[in-house]
């Protein structure tokens, strides 16, 4: 009997340790929940956050953030959510009721905060082309504030977007902290390159040249790093349609400039830039992703990506 009640007892035993190793493992792989607005900042949270997180894009591949109405499933998200990442500059006019009415009670990354940003006031108007003069006065139309919110089409702020993010992370789950460090690092120097191969890719066409159009004014902050000239008859946002008188401004630039080519876009009705096309004889270089990024089996899967991507696509068609 004794025997028999000794094996119960160390069988008992053995349960329970396991059933603890079992709780405590489970435990270290409980991943950290984080919302990130929009598709091109859930990449950014995924480089950083690596094994350590979960990541729900409320604006997924190909949406678009500016227009977005937010879901019933979304304040779910976001309740449960530990960390949620924004764009902010005025992006995501939707996003603070969404946040408040969730009961959102984690840490909120802001992760532009620190970059250079680009007033609207001054997009375009220190440019020397003539087309960047005359687009001066339609910048300010249609727009999310003072701010031109775009801020990722330049790596030199992305890798402040980067930082940020690394440290929301390391402040919700500081066990990771090192791995969050780790990631980042290894992704600034990723970004490091692409900054460079960004450049030298333009290098090699004359600045008289480098002009170009797409739907809506998302590539300033692009521009001012890499010195092409953007042009574009709807403003920051396209939640407005441009007028006719907009379009008809752009359509007079391209044939006084020779604009050699426009763009189209993933977030945006392709028609305009189809008729700007047609009446100018400026062809159609390909397609642009400006605000999101593509689905997977597209060449935009990730924000390295995109960039590499918008590089070849305008750089090809302006030799």
């Amino acid at each position: 009997m004794s025997t028999k009640y000794f094996w119960n007892k160390k069988n008992i035993i053995t349960v329970v340790v396991l059933s603890l190793g079992v709780s405590s493992s489970a435990m270290a792989d409980t991943k950290i929940p984080v919302v990130a607005s929009f598709s091109i900042l859930g990449d950014l949270v995924s480089q950083v956050g690596g094994d350590h997180v979960t990541v729900k894009d409320l604006v997924g591949v190909n949406g678009d953030v500016h227009t977005y109405s937010p879901a019933p499933m979304d304040a779910v998200a976001v309740k449960d959510a530990q960390l949620v990442v924004i764009n902010g500059l005025g992006l995501e006019g939707w996003l603070p009721r969404l946040i408040e009415s969730a009961h959102f009670k984690g840490i909120e990354v802001v992760a532009s905060k620190g970059i250079n940003t680009l007033t609207l006031a001054e997009e375009g108007c220190d440019q020397h082309h003539s087309a960047a003069k005359e687009s001066c006065d339609h910048h300010n139309h249609h727009h999310h504030g003072v701010y031109d919110p775009h801020a990722w089409n330049s790596v030199t702020n992305v890798k402040i977007y980067v930082k940020n993010i690394e440290a929301g992370l390391m402040k919700i789950d500081p066990a990771h902290a090192s791995d969050y460090q780790h990631n980042a690092q290894a992704y600034l120097q990723k970004l490091d390159k692409l900054q460079l191969d960004i450049k030298q890719q333009f290098a090699k066409i004359p600045a008289s040249q480098r002009v170009i159009v797409t739907s809506h004014d998302a590539f300033q902050y692009f521009s001012r790093d890499y010195d092409v000239t953007f042009l574009a008859p709807q403003g920051t946002s396209t939640d407005a349609e441009a007028s006719a008188a907009d379009v008809a401004k752009i359509i007079n630039q391209v044939r006084d400039d020779h604009v050699r080519a426009v763009f189209i876009e993933n977030i945006t009705d392709n028609r305009m830039i189809e008729q700007i096309s047609q009446e100018t004889g400026a062809k159609i270089g390909g397609k642009l992703y400006s605000d999101a990024l593509s689905g997977p089996n597209e060449p935009a899967s990730s924000y390295i990506k995109m960039m590499e991507h918008n590089t070849a696509t305008i750089s090809n068609a302006l030799k």
